[in-house]
């Protein structure tokens, strides 16, 4: 089973408003444009965060989204629940009525792989993840430097 796209998109459309925001607002067509998410998709995602008080809305010119709490209270199992969304490894989707009504043989072992992924999303904070995309950047920066430095001195 894997997360679907409306999971990883909440994810990629936060994660892209906690770098961008600390400016001003970012509207849902910056995003669109930065993640190639349809603003469609978009407009339902954020609707659905913005009732869980994940992001908040600015109306009017200059107007946009922030988010709704700092990026270290937001965990990234809260995107997800909040766009209903869930990784689930049951057959049954948790019921117990996976074998003719029944439990099956083996549910406790993917009802505990269900509960260990949501254990490890609760763990990492929309804060983590902007600082590992910064930590990246900045990496790439320097290895840019290296490359140019060692280009001017071959020269």
């Amino acid at each position: 089973m894997r997360l679907s796209t409306k999971g990883r998109y909440a994810v990629t459309a936060m994660l892209d408003l906690a770098l961008n925001g600390k400016k001003g607002p970012v509207t849902l067509a910056e995003i669109s444009e930065n993640q190639g998410i349809s603003l469609s998709y978009l407009e339902q995602l954020f609707a659905a965060l913005r009732s869980k008080d994940l992001v908040r809305g600015v109306r009017g010119p200059g107007g946009g989204y922030y988010l709704g709490k700092s990026a270290d209270e937001i965990s990234i199992a809260n995107i997800i629940c909040a766009v209903d969304e869930w990784v689930e490894f049951t057959r049954c989707g948790g019921r117990q009525n996976c074998s003719g009504g029944a439990r099956c043989l083996t549910h406790t072992l993917w009802d505990d792989l269900s509960s260990e992924i949501f254990n490890f999303l609760a763990d990492i904070s929309l804060g983590d993840l902007v600082r590992r995309n910064l930590g990246k950047k900045d990496e790439e920066e320097s290895n840019l430097s290296v490359v140019a430095n060692s280009s001017s001195e071959a020269a």
